[in-house]
């Protein structure tokens, strides 16, 4: 019997990207492959990429170059690029480093067995359309082996908001919802297998409108309350949210479903108006603080999380203090900042830029407040009582790690707590990016 086959997979970017390879991981073990976690070891290297941040495809094609020894060193060896830089590079991929064998858009990746057979057979292959087919439908079974606790299950993709900086809606396409069922099947399987935790997916996942029994749309909401039903799946998440998409529903199943966890991640861009209404964000500072206000009504109790975008074409030094007095109202306990990076196709990639120098000052400084916050708030959570997901063995005998019902990750020393455990635990101390614990 010939050994199996070894498939490398890095993954670069969103949580979305990390479903898409285990997907392809999958897809690729019915073929033969088994993962390995060594490049060097490989029969095939996925990059599963990214076009989010700036110089996107270039790093990619700094990573290929890092690769092409181990092609030299074994000819049999395959590489292929997928993910969005795959989407918007298609064919150029292939022509600047002659050493990819395949590449493949984030919408095509069913068809991975059928491009893997193509290049063993010595030809190249390239597919980056967005398929009339849904790829969920075409997709391998997912295998029976045991599954950490908490997994990622994609329920939505793409998007029709066209923000002028973001490539997502060329890279993904327009929104798209899974049918109920589907999504139901795929959680009741991961729950069978382990998992006690699940995080919805999608580009703007509460913008879902899946059919479901009778051909009744559901919203996220109905979704939430169906997943809720599941003997077994103890907690529930979704991320990532448009403002505009917080519907009255949503709000009652933040309030009333008592697996869906008090944490919320509501990107907002920019605390200046005018700033949002140049990012085609369709929302003003003062409808996103009414909107949290509102998330805080239904749920006191609520962790929030943001994106902020600093350095955005004609952004002033008042438009940066808008941006600052919105975290300073709102006080996140985590989020998520970063410098303007032009994306080639978009709008925002038309007008004039700022000093690089100043966009360097405000992510430094938007960066201390955060960090500020967050710390702030998980002081505050020193002598509170939370309830520990346990994921894994800590770094210290007898410690274990696990998130807490507000994502903060908890290092529990002492008890008998095993993976896959919830558990009570006292907060004793605030570390700069986690908690520490005692079990109750």
């Amino acid at each position: 019997m010939s050994a199996p086959k070894k498939l490398f997979i890095k993954t670069y970017g969103c949580q979305m990207n990390v479903y898409d390879s285990e997907r392809m991981a999958e897809t690729l073990g019915a073929q033969g492959y088994v993962a390995t976690d060594r490049a060097d070891d490989a029969d095939m290297i996925l990059l599963n990429t990214c076009h989010i941040r700036e110089k996107a495809a270039e790093k990619v094609y700094s990573e290929l170059g890092r690769l092409k020894p181990l092609k030299a060193a074994n000819p049999d060896l395959k590489i292929g690029v997928a993910g969005c830089v795959a989407q918007a590079e298609g064919a150029e991929i292939m022509r600047r480093q002659p050493a990819v064998d395949l590449v493949v858009g984030p919408q095509s990746y069913h068809r991975l067995g059928q491009m893997e057979a193509e290049v063993r057979a010595g030809r190249s292959a390239l597919d980056t359309d967005f398929p009339a087919e849904d790829k969920f439908d075409h997709l391998a079974a997912r295998p029976k082996a045991a599954r950490a606790p908490a997994a990622f299950l994609t329920v939505q993709e793409g998007c029709d908001k066209f923000c002028a900086f973001c490539v997502v809606p060329y890279t993904r396409g327009a929104e798209v919802s899974r049918p109920v069922n589907r999504i139901l099947d795929e959680a009741r399987d991961l729950v069978e297998r382990g998992v006690r935790e699940i995080t919805l997916l999608g580009q703007n996942v509460n913008a879902y409108h899946g059919e479901g029994p009778a051909g009744r749309d559901y919203s996220l909401a109905a979704l939430i309350w169906a997943l809720a039903e599941i003997d077994g799946l103890e907690r529930i998440r979704f991320t990532t949210s448009h403002p505009n998409d917080m519907t009255d529903d949503l709000l009652e199943a933040h309030a009333n479903c008592a697996k869906l966890m008090p944490y919320l991640h509501l990107p907002v861009q920019s605390g200046s108006d005018y700033i949002l209404k140049r990012m085609n964000r369709s929302h003003t500072a003062e409808s996103y603080l009414r909107v949290i206000d509102r998330i805080r009504a239904a749920r006191p109790d609520i962790v929030l999380s943001g994106d902020f975008i600093v350095g955005f074409p004609e952004e002033t030094e008042a438009h940066f203090q808008a941006t600052l007095d919105l975290i300073e109202e709102v006080k996140y306990g985590y989020a998520y900042s970063f410098k303007y990076s032009t994306r080639p196709g978009t709008p925002a990639a038309e007008r004039g830029q700022i000093d690089p120098a100043a966009a360097d000052d405000r992510l430094q400084r938007i960066q201390a407040l955060i960090t500020r916050h967050q710390q702030q708030i998980q002081t505050d959570m020193v002598g509170c009582e939370v309830r520990v997901l346990v994921e894994k063995p800590g770094r210290l005998p007898g410690q274990m790690v696990g998130k807490s019902e507000y994502l903060h990750a908890v290092h529990i020393d002492g008890g008998q707590a095993k993976v896959g455990d919830i558990v009570p635990v006292r907060i004793v101390q605030a570390k700069a990016n986690s908690l520490a614990g005692r079990p109750i």
